[in-house]
């Protein structure tokens, strides 16, 4: 380019600049933003043409004279226009520009007004060529430089005298294009960004959504869930009892329960669905309300456990099963009758001679296999006999040094402290796991029972 072009380069780039500011501005209309999602109202489209078209009449009074050519980038609104809103708006904005063209005159108002017009219209049927979608930063760069392309040609064609079209087009032709390149890659720079930022809000809005809907959802079941576990601590003559459970979520799979048998009879239970969330919870609810409604009808152990086993398994639960360990206390008797369905063997202590006995019948979980044959036994309680009943939780929770609690730290806990109410020996046990893990997420839900025969 010699020094005439390098400074109408100069002068068109300055224009742009200021263009630029008011792209910033117009991309921030929610009237833009409305187009720019397909919402085409009367309302918008007409706003939107008025603004490109004005943008068009700006380019003309801002470009520069050439033996009575204008180099300039009026073009450039109606392209914009079209490319993002459509053929009316491109087509409604070209026509504002390219009559504004038409009346300051000069042997090239013709192909200059009819290049203004048609680059409306042609970025208006690449609009709907692209099923109503920006074409994107290089794309929208391309089409200008073909637009200001086909005006020269235009000019070429349609000017008159042809020898002075000739020499404006040759001094025009690269200030022309490079303008509008530069000035269609801003404003195509801005949109594509507002569009992802659109749709990065869009997406963070609908999960947000997502999680509150979730969060509401936990909410609800972990009520549920809480409306299912026992809500008071039965009166059983001569005996202390206290229980808790608690989730590693908001809801989990762990329950324990208190079931009146009789007057004399209460059958203490506690349990671990296999799994987390949601599901495990359902399943849990579903698995105590079946063994309650079992037990209640039935005084037996073992034969109400089969006959719970095989209503589980007759219902489909996506492979689910539960531990489980079922006991009657007869409390006149002072004897315990249990089923130990694969769940972690309660500790008895002995208060006589320290010893603890481990309440395991070697049954299998239930809803593993339908028919299954369940062993039950008996053991007296003693006076000051002490039965801690747990899940996994508790012996499965993990150290930073990725040690497990254990068994026989529970066993040591228990013995040190077998003199402690049952509601201080759980809080206790559960207190101490906490410390224990520290520093580490609760990896499974935490249940304990603890009952002591006081006399």
């Amino acid at each position: 380019m010699d020094s005439l072009s390098i400074s109408l380069f100069t002068d068109l780039v300055e224009k742009v600049c200021v263009i630029v500011v008011i792209a910033y501005l117009l991309t921030r209309l929610k009237y833009f933003t409305e187009v720019l999602d397909g919402k085409l109202t009367i309302r918008n489209q007409l706003i939107m043409i008025l603004i490109f078209g004005g943008i068009s009449i700006y380019g003309s009074y801002s470009g520069v004279n050439i033996f009575g050519a204008i180099a300039n980038v009026r073009d450039l609104g109606p392209m914009v226009a079209g490319l993002v809103g459509g053929p009316i708006v491109g087509l409604g904005a070209g026509l504002i520009g390219g009559l504004h063209r038409l009346t300051m005159g000069g042997f090239t108002c013709i192909p200059c007004s009819l290049s203004t017009i048609l680059a409306g219209l042609f970025a208006g049927i690449i609009y709907l060529a692209n099923k109503k979608r920006f074409i994107g930063i290089w794309g929208a760069v391309l089409f200008s430089i073909l637009l200001e392309t086909f005006h020269m040609i235009l000019a070429l064609i349609l000017a008159s005298p042809f020898a002075q079209a000739l020499e404006v087009v040759e001094d025009l032709y690269i200030p022309m294009i490079l303008a509008n390149a530069v000035g269609m890659f801003i404003f195509a720079f801005m949109i594509t960004n507002l569009i992802k930022e659109r749709a990065t809000k869009k997406e963070r809005d609908k999960l947000s959504a997502q999680l509150e809907r979730r969060k509401k959802e936990m909410e609800i079941a972990q009520q549920i869930q809480e409306s299912f576990l026992p809500h008071t601590i039965p009166f059983i003559e001569n005996y202390d009892l206290a229980a808790s459970s608690i989730p590693a979520q908001e809801v989990g799979g762990d329950f324990y329960d208190f079931i009146p048998i009789s007057s004399e009879q209460t059958g203490l239970t506690i349990g671990d669905v296999s799994g987390k969330g949601i599901p495990a919870a359902l399943f849990m609810a579903f698995s105590r309300t079946l063994l309650r409604a079992k037990a209640c009808r039935n005084p037996g152990v073992g034969r109400m456990i089969e006959s719970v086993n095989n209503f589980i398994n007759e219902e489909p639960h996506s492979n689910m099963f539960v531990t489980l360990f079922y006991s009657i206390l007869d409390s006149s008797r002072n004897k315990l009758t249990f089923v130990n369905a694969g769940h972690n063997p309660p500790l008895l202590l002995r208060n006589e001679n320290g010893k603890i006995i481990r309440l395991s019948t070697g049954g299998v979980v239930l809803g593993a296999m339908k028919g299954l044959k369940m062993v039950e036994k008996t053991i007296d309680m003693y006076p000051q006999d002490l039965l801690v009943l747990y899940t996994d939780g508790v012996t499965e929770a993990i150290n930073q040094q990725e040690d497990q609690f254990g068994e026989e730290r529970l066993i040591k806990l228990i013995k040190d402290n077998k003199d402690m109410p049952s509601e201080d020996l759980k809080k206790l046990i559960i207190d101490t796991v906490y410390d224990f893990a520290s520093g580490t997420p609760q990896a499974d839900d935490i249940t304990i029972m603890v009952l002591r025969r006081v006399m």
